[in-house]
């Protein structure tokens, strides 16, 4: 390659030394980058002035010095002028006479990386036939010889001007190339409209952003280039960004279900009027959902404290009923009475279940995300389902495309289609029917799941407040907890439901569908699981050993070597072992010094930690110790594991 280059190289200099005119080519410092053989010929110049690195200003001070641009008053002056003059880039074209007689034509044009290239032409000939024209001619007036030459003068600037602005032309040509590459390149829609409401430019990125949409839209209206539903919804925002007003707002591409933040700016000119419209599209699906789970928790949170304090009390309260219940048993009652005593334990067992789905309705629940095979869950709720199911009512379930594991928390997820299904049954009632649950992906964004019946269907009411807290049309018998905590669960991971009616056949003769059942859809985030954690040395602290048994033999199962310890001193001491990949360690042990403690100690070794632990989410050391390290809820899976510290 090197070789290469230096023939090109030498093939190059001789080319530029067979033409008849002198050429130099100076960088952005005003450094010599090439000159020609007929520049040191034309100039006499020395040959260490004709060396690639030589300064414009030495070359300049040799010419003033010798007399080439005549008395040198001031050399230094002279030198800093014509330096300065050169810096400005500009193209130029000349005429001199040196001082032995030959008439030079000098025409430099700037270089786009800086610097410039300069032709230097002898003119002697042609400005000697203008002068015997000039003695010779009887005919021709001075002035008409003097327009001549002028015009002669002015095409040659004309064309080193023009020279100049093919450089300049195919620069904006590169440039506008480059911007476009940029902007295709940029995951987000780009485009322009105008007053007619038709893209006049875009960056063909609009499919990629709305999936199902065409990317080829300019000169389309935006109604032509977008599903009705969404612009219908985008057109207001339109409509007032065509009167002047900018805005930014976000949409659901209901195709693709995917969340679209938009932003319109007017383009106004020096009246104020508006010429058109720039529209910036973007999808923040993940990040909707993430701002969707962080509000739901922020509610729940809220809704804690409003209703711990009294939980409280009435769980107290049932503990006292309960208590006495069981005393009145121990006494000789008579059989209407003690009837009424197994009525009031009843009823009062039945408030310390009420009082555990609203801490599970409005607590600080945490989900616990690990990879779930769709097809073993569904299994599991064949099952669970199936057993709380009448004869008469039949249990299908399916799962499309999804084979491999997707990231969720599947007991909050069992609890939520266990709910459903046993709503399910109780709609049907005596009658056959069936209940269908389905899971599928949706646009490789969503995991949707249905659970569907062939019962009524669900009232206008139901539809309207099935997700308020205490909203039942069951009676007595019902908490109005159920669907609620349903909606809890699929909002807090960023998704949502939806409740409809299944549409059936007209009855005979008329012209209206009937109900064919309820349908709830589930949407959540389709998530897939990280890499599990690979073998490895892990110290395991825990003070209780059947506890520290359990866990080290779901260690091991997994393939990791474990080491164990029954305090921090003990685990202390095993620190230095070469090999440890983690520290596994329960925050409180019986002593002085916590996990945390020692937490600390692995941390300035280097070493990964993870805690785990029973305590209350509000305690002050479980709130410490999620601040610095990954805490893990006890009992957990080596699955568990893996994800967190992922």
């Amino acid at each position: 390659m090197a070789n290469s280059a230096t023939t090109t190289a030498r093939m190059t200099q001789a080319g530029l030394n067979l033409i008849g005119q002198a050429l130099s080519i100076y960088d952005a410092d005003l450094r010599l980058a090439v000159c020609n053989r007929m520049y040191a010929t034309m100039f006499d110049l020395p040959d260490h002035l004709t060396r690639p690195g030589v300064s414009f200003a030495e070359t300049i001070r040799h010419l003033i010095e010798r007399g080439e641009y005549g008395p040198a008053t001031d050399v230094d002056r002279m030198v800093a002028d014509r330096v300065a003059q050169a810096r400005t880039f500009e193209p130029h074209y000349l005429e001199r006479t040196r001082p032995n007689g030959q008439v030079i034509a000098v025409e430099g044009s700037p270089l786009p990386e800086g610097g410039w290239v300069t032709v230097y032409t002898d003119i002697t000939a042609i400005k000697t036939q203008e002068r015997l024209l000039r003695a010779r001619s009887e005919v021709l007036s001075d002035q008409l010889l003097a327009r001549h030459e002028e015009l002669g003068q002015a095409n040659r600037k004309l064309a080193a001007a023009n020279t100049a602005l093919e450089e300049a032309g195919r620069e904006a040509t590169e440039m506008a190339a480059r911007i476009r590459l940029t902007t295709e390149m940029l995951p987000a829609h780009i485009a322009r409209l105008d007053r007619d409401r038709r893209y006049t430019f875009s960056n063909r990125r609009l499919g990629s952003v709305m999936p199902g949409t065409r990317s080829d839209i300019i000169g389309l209206r935006m109604d032509e280039a977008l599903c009705p539903i969404t612009y219908r919804t985008i057109e207001p925002h339109l409509t007032r960004a065509l009167g002047g007003e900018a805005s930014l707002f976000e949409v659901t591409h209901e195709p693709s279900a995917r969340r679209i933040r938009i932003s319109f700016t007017p383009e106004l000119n020096d009246a104020g009027e508006v010429l058109g419209i720039y529209a910036l599209s973007v999808d923040v699906t993940e990040e909707s959902q993430a701002r969707a789970a962080l509000s739901q928790a922020a509610g729940r949170q809220v809704a804690a404290q409003l209703t711990s304090g009294m939980a409280h009390d009435f769980a107290n309260l049932l503990t006292v009923i309960l208590g006495l219940g069981d005393r009145l048993r121990g006494m000789d009652l008579a059989p209407e009475a003690r009837a009424a005593v197994d009525a009031i334990a009843l009823a009062a067992t039945r408030g310390g279940a009420l009082i555990d789905q609203i801490s599970n309705l409005s607590g600080p629940r945490d989900l616990r995300p690990r990879a779930v095979d769709l097809r073993a869950l569904w299994s599991e709720l064949a099952t669970l389902g199936g057993a709380s199911l009448p004869g008469h009512i039949a249990l299908d379930t399916r799962v499309h495309g999804l084979d491999d594991p997707v990231l969720l928390d599947p007991d909050a997820l069992r609890d939520a289609i266990l709910n459903l299904i046993l709503n399910a049954r109780d709609a049907i009632g005596p009658t056959p029917g069936t209940i269908t649950l389905i899971a599928r992906p949706h646009r490789d964004s969503w995991l949707e799941i249905e659970v569907r019946d062939t019962g009524p269907g669900f009232s206008p009411q139901a539809l309207a407040r099935g997700a308020e807290p205490f909203f039942t049309e069951k009676g007595e018998d019902g908490t109005g907890l159920g669907l609620s905590m349903v909606y809890d669960v699929v909002k807090l991971t960023g998704g949502r439901t939806r409740l409809s009616n299944v549409p059936g056949l007209p009855p005979r003769g008329g012209v209206t569908a009937c109900t064919a059942g309820a349908r709830v859809v589930l949407r959540l985030p389709l998530r897939r699981p990280p890499p599990g954690l690979d073998p490895t040395l892990i110290l395991l602290v825990e003070d209780a050993e059947h506890i520290r048994e359990a866990v080290r033999d779901r260690l091991l199962a997994a393939g990791h070597t474990v080491l164990e310890a029954g305090s921090v001193a003990e685990a202390r001491a095993m620190l230095d072992i070469d090999g440890i990949g983690l520290v596994l360690s329960d925050i409180m042990l019986r002593s002085r010094e916590t996990g945390l403690d020692l937490a600390q100690e692995a941390r300035t070794l280097g070493l990964p930690v993870a805690l785990m632990t029973s305590l209350p989410t509000d305690a002050p050391l479980y709130r410490e110790a999620t601040a610095l390290w990954p805490v893990l809820r006890k009992p957990f899976s080596v699955e568990k594991l893996s994800a967190v510290l992922q």
